[in-house]
């Protein structure tokens, strides 16, 4: 019980300040459009957890192991690293690399639209960033990437605490797959994702509806994006210099509405519009003085 006690501590030592640092400056585990990156942050989870394990069966084998003869046991608290939690760790930091690899190819290729995302009053990303597309909305690969290693995660760790004593977990050889398919879904689905429009913000100002994003420009043909509002369509101009949308809002339009962007015979996904809510008025009490 002490040493699962003493390991919790250890834990939170070594999670505790990443995740404030992240908290105020999550630039680290974003991706090129500043977006919260998937990829980038199971592969930061796992490596925590990795050098946790590490560091918590150190301090063990060298108070209550009884020195370095704990280490050398045939059947040794190491004796998985190399067959499981290499491969473990190893499936989250191929997706990794080879998600910037596409990403990256893909947007200079013209393939794909990673538009910016849009700032946030606080600074910080949505966590939501993380099994969600560009547009905002879920997306099935990155959630069961994040569940199924989230398990395995949770998996490692209370085997652990139950038994620190006994090293790293005892688990299957073939427990790199709840890590390396989810993996390789996640990659392939960065491949195989069509360069569809996005939209990231839409603003409305006397009557001229601006929509902002990325992948709004002209077909092979010259065929302009079009902008639709709740299904009805509405001439758009692109601002070459911005490469934002602008089109009149059509007469009649309540909010809240729905915007959706064709561009190239693709359709993004719908953006829905809210007026932005006015602050409440502060109380009389608290109102400066004249």
């Amino acid at each position: 019980m002490a040493s699962a006690l003493c390991a919790l501590l250890l834990l939170a030592a070594l999670a505790g300040p990443i995740g404030l640092r992240l908290r105020r400056n999550p630039a680290f585990v974003t991706g090129r459009d500043g977006r919260l990156s998937t990829s980038t942050a199971l592969a930061l989870a796992w490596t925590v957890i990795l050098v946790w394990l590490l560091l918590a069966i150190l301090a063990y084998g060298l108070t209550a192991g009884g020195g370095v003869g704990y280490f050398r046991a045939a059947d040794g608290p190491l004796s998985q690293l190399t067959t499981v939690y290499l491969p473990l760790l190893g499936g989250p930091y191929v997706a990794l690399i080879a998600a910037k690899t596409v990403v990256g190819l893909r947007v200079e290729n013209g393939t794909l639209a990673k538009p910016a995302a849009k700032p946030t009053r606080s600074g910080r990303r949505p966590l939501r960033e993380l099994i969600a597309n560009d547009s905002g909305r879920t997306d099935l690969v990155d959630v069961q990437y994040v569940a199924l290693s989230a398990v395995t995660m949770l998996y490692v760790v209370l085997f652990f605490l139950a038994d620190v004593g006994a090293g790293l977990p005892r688990l299957p050889a073939e427990m790199w797959a709840l890590t390396g398919a989810p993996a390789g879904a996640y990659l392939v689905n960065k491949m195989a994702v069509r360069a569809n429009p996005v939209i990231t913000d839409v603003s409305v100002a006397d009557g001229l509806l601006t929509v902002e994003g990325g992948g709004f420009g002209p077909g092979p043909a010259g065929t302009p994006a079009q902008v639709s509002v709740n299904g009805a369509a509405a001439p758009a101009f692109l601002d070459p210099a911005t490469g934002t949308l602008s089109a009149p809002l059509p007469p009649g339009t309540t909010t809240p509405f729905a915007v959706t962007v064709t561009a190239r015979g693709l359709r993004s996904d719908p953006y829905r519009y809210e007026p932005p809510t006015k602050p409440a008025p502060a109380p009389a009490d608290q109102r400066p003085a004249a």
